[in-house]
């Protein structure tokens, strides 16, 4: 299957050093991942470094989405020296290196990361552990450069495959897999302004050639539902499959043509009136833009998430 890219697209972005409105598909998403391989760490620490990590990303606007598994902040502990303190009673004492990646998980590709030392002190090992993690403050000068370069080193990311994105999407359009090719257009970010701007300019099309297939397949399925019964049940179970066509689509009038005929004859046989209407309005330049993300939003939502992670060092 296609490699799926791990950020979205936000509408309407006026700069490529800005981030857009923070949601699913507006923003660099960074996953949390705390490896099993980081040696010698308690499980209740592996929790809390996850949570840490979690609350850097989320402070600089990059906090992890399900939709958009890809790209990782990760770290991993280096204990430079353990020991049990003669005090009464003695406690454990830990010095460590905690270095944080961010990167590509997949590929395994480093994009930025820094190292931060911490200590700590406690009654049993894990205790040592949450009170070194203590370190890890989002706040700190190092860790907002890192955030910084991650950020910037994703963005020359896209802009260097941008080219390949496309073609990908126009390779799943071409095999009608509309929604697919949706959502890895729209899974290039806003701040790639270049970028962002052909995908844009590429969804258009994927989405007419999306409603205008599925148009043909909705006016087939409805004739034959209605040339089976032709009578009112008929008719009901037509404007089932009517009822979603979008009014844009190239076979719209075949649409309005059925539901004509399927009105008169049920009026002939029946003699009552059948009261369904075609949608026809068509909406605003960001009610399309919307539909874009809905249909990208739907797709991601119900794929299986099997990410294999990469370690980062």
């Amino acid at each position: 299957m296609i490699a799926v890219f791990s950020f979205c697209f936000s509408v309407l972005a006026d700069s490529q050093n800005t981030i857009g409105k923070l949601d699913d598909l507006g923003r660099i998403a960074l996953n949390t991942w705390v490896p099993d391989q980081i040696e010698y760490m308690p499980a209740a620490s592996k929790s809390n470094l996850g949570n840490k990590l979690s609350q850097i990303a989320t402070r600089y606007g990059m906090g992890a989405s399900e939709l958009l598994p890809r790209f990782i902040i990760t770290a991993n502990v280096v204990i430079q020296s353990k020991d049990i303190t003669s005090t009464a009673p003695p406690m454990h004492a830990l010095t460590v290196d905690i270095t944080i990646y961010i990167g590509d998980g997949i590929e395994g590709k480093v994009f930025a990361s820094t190292t931060v030392s911490g200590k700590g002190v406690g009654e049993n090992e894990t205790k040592a552990y949450t009170a070194a993690l203590r370190s890890l403050d989002p706040a700190n000068k190092n860790i907002q450069k890192f955030m910084e370069e991650g950020k910037r080193k994703i963005i020359a990311y896209y802009n260097s495959r941008c080219d390949i994105i496309i073609k990908e999407a126009q390779m799943l359009e071409s095999q009608n897999r509309f929604d697919e090719a949706i959502y890895v257009l729209m899974c290039i970010p806003d701040v790639c302004l270049d970028c962002y701007n052909k995908a844009m300019d590429a969804i258009g099309p994927v989405f007419q050639n999306k409603i205008d297939w599925e148009c043909k397949a909705k006016v087939n399925a409805a004739r034959n539902v209605w040339s089976a019964g032709l009578n009112y049940n008929a008719a009901n179970k037509a404007a089932g499959f009517l009822a979603s066509i979008d009014p844009e689509a190239a076979c719209f009038n075949d649409a309005v043509a059925l539901t004509g005929e399927i009105a008169k004859r049920v009026k002939e046989i029946d003699g009552r009136e059948w009261d369904f209407i075609l949608k026809k309005e068509i909406g605003l330049e960001r009610d399309r833009i919307k539909a874009w993300r809905d249909v990208g939003i739907a797709w991601g939502t119900h794929q299986p998430q099997n990410i294999v992670y990469k370690s980062l060092w």
